[in-house]
């Protein structure tokens, strides 16, 4: 449950791409992708998105702490279609997270299977025996000062908070995480630092590749 949330309200919706088949939104940190279970956690953007486009469906989610791209669908075909693209990994990724430390090597890979913590939930946790294969391809953009790091993230797999466990079993947390990071680590940032920036999927009408971006806030 969360009793302190409080959604942004500007931009209250930006659309970043429509036609008439799909959509593709910026969401922001702090707004839950779908409504939660309690009255009090039903602004979200799926709701606000079907005020003004009411056949709009959700593909996929993020989480409510990080930003960026996401996808809907304006019919039950092109759900469908580009449902199947993220379940067989047609889709491509690219997130940006700037973490906690200087990180050694330019380039790297972290194949860890994650299973849901169950009486800590929703944190997700590394199981070799019981979880899902997850495969998260990094590389460094900027060694900053004070000792942050701006990583590109590229998930192969699509696990919930891969990316967030990947880092912090890196030795890299993400600033701001409120789930994996230190103390002194999530007081680094007033929000989590890790942002859906760029995706790119095959066209469900057009049949043809096509790329979306959102600038990085941070």
């Amino acid at each position: 449950m969360l009793p302190d949330y409080a959604p942004p309200m500007d931009p209250w919706l930006d659309v970043l791409y429509e036609d008439e088949h799909f959509l593709v939104l910026n969401k922001q940190s702090g707004l839950l992708s779908v409504p939660g279970r309690h009255d009090h956690l039903k602004d979200c953007l799926e709701s606000r998105v079907q005020s003004r486009y009411p056949t709009a469906t959700t593909i996929h989610r993020l989480d409510m702490e990080t930003s960026g791209i996401l996808v809907m669908a304006l019919s039950k075909e092109i759900h469908g279609h580009i449902g199947r693209q993220f379940e067989h990994r047609r889709t491509e990724k690219t997130y940006v997270a700037r973490v906690a430390g200087h990180v050694a090597e330019e380039t790297g890979e972290v194949d860890l299977p994650l299973i849901c913590d169950w009486p800590n939930r929703p944190r997700q946790m590394v199981d070799f025996e019981r979880g899902k294969q997850a495969l998260t391809r990094w590389r460094v953009l900027e060694q900053e000062e004070a000792g942050v790091t701006r990583l590109e993230l590229k998930p192969v797999t699509g696990r919930s908070h891969q990316l967030r466990v990947h880092c912090q079993q890196m030795g890299h947390s993400i600033l701001g995480d409120p789930f994996y990071a230190t103390d002194e680590v999530r007081q680094m940032s007033d929000r989590l630092q890790l942002h859906a920036h760029c995706l790119t999927l095959f066209h469900p009408v057009k049949k043809e590749k096509v790329t979306f971006t959102s600038p990085v806030p941070f």
